[in-house]
């Protein structure tokens, strides 16, 4: 048979196979050198640059099955691209099969019900934009390029997070093609122990190639940025840990070290309330009136524009290394620490960030869904970006000496969604004491870890 060497380290596949799984997709299959090849690899965190053989870019489910098959019986590891945001780069591989499906950009809503099922390479600014033309959203991510799939596979925290829960908390069904091909949904009455493992266990299970959330009636919200110069700081951090511990269901706030386009290094408090815009005056008139700020971007938007105002902080094509941790509280001691090295950022683009959850979030049990970290009071992100693959080492640098800085305080739990590659047992720690649990679903579903391009769980049998 005639066989092509395809240029990824000298990977042999055979031409005949690879233009029956083209024949049999309504998508494209790219190989090295095919027009969009490159597009199609192409992540958003510039630091990860890999070649897969091929990259089948699917139309829909019959396309993920075909390339699961192939991938399969061809013995190639498979990675699996929705939004392509993930920070460690997952979403492609080296010398095996990218099966790509931002093509699959299908939504249906259903007002009286207050569902909606959406494909697997929907964004959550695609997503808001469609749910919100019948005033409906749920919990989705800050940053609008982000795919649903892999944020909502996670966990899912968001500006209505503390109203309506995480997104995995919002999941009503999802359909999933597995390790063996086979197209399966998982809801509360269906492959229930795959449905569990879903809500929190990444990407381990299958490729999900639809997914139904519940929505919630949400309007237009009182968001935006309270700015303070970062000579505040440690005052603008004490604010921010009590006017969070007392804030309603309604109000979720996060706190960021960050410079401003004009180069002024300043800390903010950003919030969103999504209760009655005259209650949320009341309840934000506080957080507004601290201090000296510098700037108040506060004010009434839509969830649409809500949603995508961070875009701008974290655009595609940057170099992004982050290292995260939730803390359980916020000490004078820790407050110390992260702005003393927030003073020492190395590049303009990178971020301190504090997000604290709480709420509607909390008062799920812990093992109700895989994810597990119920009680996490605040999420702690160190996030270094720059553009010159030069400057890497010093802004890495910053990353790690700053996460060892606050290592005295953390809690030894750490969000999925926002874990690089760090090893075992910062991915024991993600899925903490659900990790037992999830491996007999990994065992079930994907005894051969046929999924392993993720923070992954490694079956037993």
């Amino acid at each position: 048979m005639l066989e092509q060497e395809v240029a990824t380290g000298g990977l042999l596949l055979d031409d005949a196979a690879v233009q029956v799984l083209a024949a049999k997709v309504r998508g494209e299959v790219l190989r090295p050198g095919d027009a969009g090849f490159d597009t199609a690899r192409t992540i958003w965190n510039a630091m990860i640059d890999k070649t897969p053989a091929l990259v089948v870019r699917c139309a829909g489910a019959g396309d993920v099955v075909a390339a699961v098959d192939f991938a399969r019986d061809n013995n190639l590891v498979v990675a699996v691209r929705g939004g392509g945001h993930n920070i460690a780069g997952n979403a492609v591989c080296d010398r095996g099969l990218m099966i790509d499906l931002s093509p699959m950009k299908g939504m249906r809503v259903d007002p009286a019900r207050r569902t909606v099922r959406a494909e697997g390479g929907v964004t959550w600014g695609e997503f808001n934009r469609e749910t919100q033309t019948f005033g409906l959203a749920t919990t989705g991510g800050v940053v609008s390029t982000t795919g649903i799939a892999g944020l909502t596979l996670g966990g899912g925290f968001g500006w209505l997070v503390r109203k309506h829960g995480m997104a995995c908390d919002n999941l009503i069904s999802a359909d999933v093609v597995t390790a063996d091909g086979q197209l399966r949904t998982a809801s509360e009455s269906e492959n229930e122990d795959l449905f569990w493992g879903l809500r929190g266990g990444g990407g381990n299970f299958g490729v999900v190639t639809s997914l139904e959330y519940r929505l919630h009636t949400v309007g237009t919200v009182l968001g935006g940025m309270v700015l303070h110069l970062q000579s505040d700081a440690k005052a603008v951090l004490g604010f921010y840990r009590d006017f969070t511990r007392a804030a309603p269901d309604e109000l979720t706030t996060y706190c960021g070290f960050l410079t401003t386009p004009d180069g002024v290094p300043v800390v903010g408090m950003i919030p969103c309330y999504s209760g009655p815009l005259e209650k949320g005056e009341e309840v934000l008139r506080p957080l507004r009136e601290f201090g000296t700020p510098v700037a108040d971007l506060v004010q009434p938007m839509s969830y649409c524009d809500m949603n995508t105002m961070l875009d701008a902080a974290f655009p595609a094509g940057m170099q992004n290394y982050w290292k995260s941790g939730f803390v359980e509280d916020l000490s004078d001691a820790s407050i110390d620490v992260i702005v003393d090295r927030a003073a020492k950022m190395t590049s303009p683009r990178s971020a301190l960030i504090i997000e604290y959850y709480g709420g509607a979030a909390q008062r799920v049990a812990e093992d109700a869904t895989a994810f597990p970290h119920r009680q996490a009071q605040y999420d702690l992100m160190i996030t270094a970006q720059w553009s010159d693959p030069t400057e890497s080492d010093q802004h890495i640098g910053w990353v790690r000496e700053t996460w060892e800085a606050v290592q005295p305080f953390g809690s030894g739990r750490v969000y999925v969604n926002t874990l690089g590659v760090e090893g075992d047992a910062r991915v024991r720690q993600a899925y903490g004491a659900n990790y037992e649990r999830l491996v007999q679903v990994k065992n079930t579903y994907d005894p051969t870890n046929f999924f392993s391009q993720n923070q992954n769980i490694t079956p037993t049998v």
